[in-house]
């Protein structure tokens, strides 16, 4: 049986340059070569060992790791995804750490492809999550202002039964499907996105803080919303912390 061919990938910011060229004074652009053989500007001499943080094209064939040391700072969206195809000698840091991992010196690149990918199966609804952030992160930090004791006492209860555990299976999810770098940008856009909605509000440094941890479990739950289970997902979105608080008796 014939093996599937490999899909190669390297994202970049919205212009389309390789970040990490740019930062070497080297800017190459994938957007201004679709279908041409790129050489790499300033190539290294050692196999397979950096010698600059430009010194390879770096690509991925796990798409979810895409994201990952491409030198994107601050993390932002959008990005573009490129689907590349590597060139004479290929090599790695090390197969055993980085089987997803493929460096060369020459890369066609092929075309563009769905951003949303670089952010796992379910990409679209993790932006559509994150949409809907700035409402809630709104609606999170008023709630915590309202009553900062009892929502603490609250989201501890709530992390000890069941909502760090929730994000610790998440991570190790990610890990095991390669979306590591997907969640680590997942988790940031999240922030972001709540220090976006809150940046003119009087709100409380501790009720930022909460909206993180709110806004991350809600975008996190979307990433995977076809492979946990409700109560897990409900977990992750800390969903008992928006009914009401239990009246004392």
């Amino acid at each position: 049986m014939a093996r599937k061919p490999v899909t190669w990938y390297i994202a970049t910011p919205a212009d389309g340059i390789i970040e990490m060229s740019r930062q070497a004074g080297t800017p190459v652009n994938l957007a201004a070569n679709v279908g041409q053989v790129i050489d790499h500007p300033s190539p290294c001499t050692s196999l397979w060992y950096d010698e600059s943080s430009f010194s390879y094209f770096r690509m991925v064939k796990r798409v979810g790791e895409v994201l990952e040391d491409t030198g994107i700072w601050p993390i932002t969206w959008p990005v573009r995804l490129w689907i590349v195809e590597p060139r004479g000698e290929t090599g790695n840091w090390s197969q055993r750490h980085y089987p997803y991992r493929l460096l060369s010196h020459r890369i066609r690149v092929l075309e563009e492809t769905d951003a949303h990918l670089a952010l796992g199966p379910c990409g679209r609804d993790v932006l559509t999550a994150i949409q809907e952030i700035p409402e809630r992160a709104a609606r999170w930090a008023t709630d915590w202002d309202a009553d900062p004791e009892g929502l603490h006492e609250r989201k501890r209860n709530w992390e000890l039964c069941g909502g760090r555990w929730a994000y610790s299976v998440a991570v190790g999810v990610s890990r095991n499907y390669r979306e590591s770098a997907a969640q680590t940008w997942i988790e940031h856009l999240a922030r972001n996105t709540v220090d976006q909605a809150l940046a003119d509000t009087d709100t409380s440094l501790m009720a930022r803080c909460y909206a993180y941890g709110r806004a991350t479990g809600h975008a996190i739950a979307a990433q995977h919303q076809t492979r946990f289970q409700t109560y897990l997902l409900d977990a992750l979105r800390g969903v008992e912390l928006d009914s009401p608080a239990p009246v004392a008796a």
